[in-house]
């Protein structure tokens, strides 16, 4: 049965027929969060998802941000394309499905630098950002998989905690999107990181 409707709850739902399981995609400013078997999978290119569970109770999740901070400054776009609501979002829903902050877990991937000379800074700095807040909430990372040149396609089973990571070097389709979501942020200007990003791609025209 799907969980009720809430912000930014991932709804794009598939078969996965590696894993044999019910899996469920997540877009950008996207998390969900699972107690049952099945698969969570997303796309990564500058943007940064957390993989966070409770082993011992059975709930884990997913996120996927687009910007660090808690974008205080925004009032225009979804809370959870910003790092501070995304993380805070998926641990509060893990614990409210029988999840303990003492016991959680994470692994963490994304932040890529997809498009030379635009998204490094934005892929850096929500790199940095994910795990700054794990460390102040006192979180383990056990794994991280952060920054490089490339884009990232990510399997996370929450029951298992296993977590399958492709890198996908030069895919044409992952530049498309990470150009047309920096193109989408810089039309709301909406950080002065975004801000950076489109002069720097200005200067190379």
């Amino acid at each position: 049965m799907k969980p009720r409707e809430r912000e930014g709850l991932a709804n794009h739902f598939y078969f996965d027929r590696d894993d044999h399981l019910d899996a469920v995609k997540l877009l950008p400013s996207e998390y969900y969060v699972a107690s049952t078997p099945m698969v969570l999978s997303t796309v990564l290119g500058s943007c940064v998802s957390a993989c966070i569970r409770d082993s011992v109770a059975g709930v884990g999740g997913m996120n996927h941000y687009m910007l660090p901070g808690d974008g205080s400054h925004d009032t225009s776009g979804p809370r959870l394309r910003y790092g501070e609501h995304a993380m805070s979002t998926l641990v509060e829903e893990i614990c409210r499905r029988g999840g303990r902050r003492d016991r959680l877990e994470a692994k963490v991937f994304g932040g890529g630098m997809v498009i030379a000379g635009m998204a490094s800074r934005i892929g850096f700095a929500n790199a940095e950002f994910v795990m700054a807040w794990l460390d102040r909430e006192n979180i383990r990372v056990l794994a991280q998989d952060l920054n490089g040149s490339h884009a990232r396609r990510v399997h996370y089973l929450p029951g298992s905690g296993q977590v399958r990571v492709r890198r996908l070097s030069g895919s044409a389709t992952v530049c498309s999107r990470e150009k047309t979501m920096i193109e989408a942020l810089v039309e709301d200007a909406v950080h002065p990181l975004v801000t950076a990003a489109a002069g720097m791609r200005g200067a190379g025209r």
